[in-house]
């Protein structure tokens, strides 16, 4: 038995490491400085392990024993911390992975904006300053049918821009129900208040009627507002007002009525049996005077948040000082201008854009698509103790929208002795890229749905990757 101190004089030096670091293919891809942190954690790793016992042989601690295990921990340190994650939840407008996956179209406009000058505030035809909402405003204007349009950099903006822009020292009229909070603590009656606007509930937590709203109106009042409820649905006995009654109410009163769409369509979804999502266009058309929406959700574009609705109030919104602080930059603009032309051909919107493509995917492509993972895992797992059978399941939308409206799926059931699915689930997490997949009836399952068909065998090999580290020492080289 070898005592601790002669373990800890086996270990390797700083600089020894570093010359066998050196050595590697992808070495010059790493800064020195970041490599030498990296095997400072690695080598200090290893005199806990020695302090715990874990330890014991000298030969352990040899650099030509440890190179592997050092070579892999110092490439999964100078990975970037942004990086990319096959999702096989089911769940495809996912805010935790960067909600909706962008169409080649829009990929590409990104790339021409960023390796090149572009007219991004410039007038080609008058050679003068132009305005960066131009790329896109006539487009919004002739999907929806609004008069005007503005985007800012999220629809969190878009709607304490329009409430300060319209509402602020005024009170804003919103049924107590519609009073929500979605992801990431965002709130609807801290954002007005934040605006400056005074909030005015009306009718009960389930039912609102026009005369609610109508007893609520005061010189005071500055807009009506409706707000989507996003992830929750009220049921059985309620009632609401329609956006034409409330339109009819606010022009009575000469206010504006506000609508927070939320994730804001661009498409009916009801002939794939998913109803209750309004389109943009139908609520313009109902007597919304000013419409705010995400365009990073339903629509499947970027991040951004945008406005449309009469041209008197979105002038209005311009001209406030906090647009110059919300607006998108090029990036932005390239991607959500390359996305709204393909709504113009609608058919073409449904087969090019992921979301759309995903979410009226035919139950018998799913199907094709879980044959053909479950394939590809029995193969690249052949020398592992696990089982792979397709079982009945529901993928969801995501973003807040359908909350209740699942979308029948075939997901891949993985059974494995080796490890917990627990376990699985946290080791893919860590594989390159990361894999996501979910926790049902004690299993662990891939949902087709949301993965690219190229990511399918890329998906099988990190389950195989993660299913052989139980041959490894546990925590010491995870």
């Amino acid at each position: 038995m070898v005592e601790k101190h002669g373990l800890f004089r086996s270990l390797p030096s700083v600089d020894a490491c570093l010359a066998a670091w050196a050595g590697a293919p992808d070495a010059r891809a790493v800064p020195r400085s970041l490599a030498r942190d990296a095997i400072h954690a690695f080598l200090e790793a290893r005199r806990e392990a020695i302090r715990r016992g874990e330890i014991t042989a000298p030969l352990e601690l040899s650099l030509e024993n440890l190179k592997p295990a050092l070579l892999k921990h110092i490439r999964a340190e100078a990975r970037p911390h942004f990086r990319r994650v096959l999702n096989a939840t089911g769940v495809i407008i996912h805010t935790n992975m960067g909600r909706a996956v962008l169409a080649e179209e829009a990929v590409v406009a990104v790339d021409q904006a960023c390796k090149g000058y572009s007219n991004l505030e410039l007038n080609l035809e008058t050679g003068q300053r132009g305005s960066r909402y131009s790329h896109v405003e006539d487009l919004l204007r002739r999907l929806t049918g609004a008069e005007a349009a503005l985007v800012v950099n999220n629809n969190a903006a878009a709607v304490l821009i329009t409430l300060d822009s319209l509402c602020a020292g005024g009170e804003v009229v919103i049924a107590r129900g519609q009073l929500v909070e979605i992801g990431g603590s965002f709130r609807i009656p801290e954002v007005m208040e934040r605006s400056g606007a005074t909030l005015r509930e009306v009718g009960c937590t389930n039912r609102v009627h026009p005369h609610d709203y109508e007893r609520a109106i005061s010189e005071r009042t500055s807009a009506l507002m409706r707000v989507h409820t996003s992830n929750y649905r009220i049921i059985g006995f309620h009632s609401d007002v329609s956006v034409s009654e409330l339109a009819t109410l606010a022009e009575q009163h000469d206010v504006p009525l506000i609508e927070d769409l939320g994730s804001g369509s661009l498409i009916d979804f009801t002939s794939l049996g998913l109803c209750g999502e309004p389109t943009v266009r139908s609520i313009i058309a109902a007597g919304a005077h000013v419409v705010t929406f995400s365009g990073d959700k339903t629509l499947g574009g970027p991040q951004a948040g945008i406005i449309v609705g009469k041209k008197a109030f979105i002038d209005k919104i311009k001209k406030n000082p906090l647009n110059r602080a919300l607006r998108i930059d090029k990036m932005t603009l390239a991607a959500l201008e390359a996305t709204l032309r393909l709504y113009l051909d609608e058919d073409l919107a449904r087969e090019r854009i992921p979301v759309l493509r995903m979410i009226a995917l035919p139950h018998d492509e799913i199907r094709r698509r879980a044959a053909r993972l479950a394939a590809c895992l029995r193969r690249r797992c052949r020398d592992s103790e696990i089982s792979f059978r397709l079982v009945p399941g529901e993928s969801r939308v995501g973003g807040g929208a359908f909350p209740e409206r699942p979308l029948p799926t075939v997901l891949v059931r993985l059974d494995t002795a080796v490890c917990s699915p627990e376990k699985l689930k946290n080791r893919l997490l860590h594989g390159d890229p990361a894999l996501v997949g979910r926790l049902e009836d004690d299993a662990f399952h891939l949902d087709p749905r949301t993965l690219a068909d190229a990511e399918i065998p890329m998906a099988a090999r990190l389950v195989a990757e993660a299913l052989a580290q139980h041959s490894l020492k546990g925590t010491l080289y995870e």
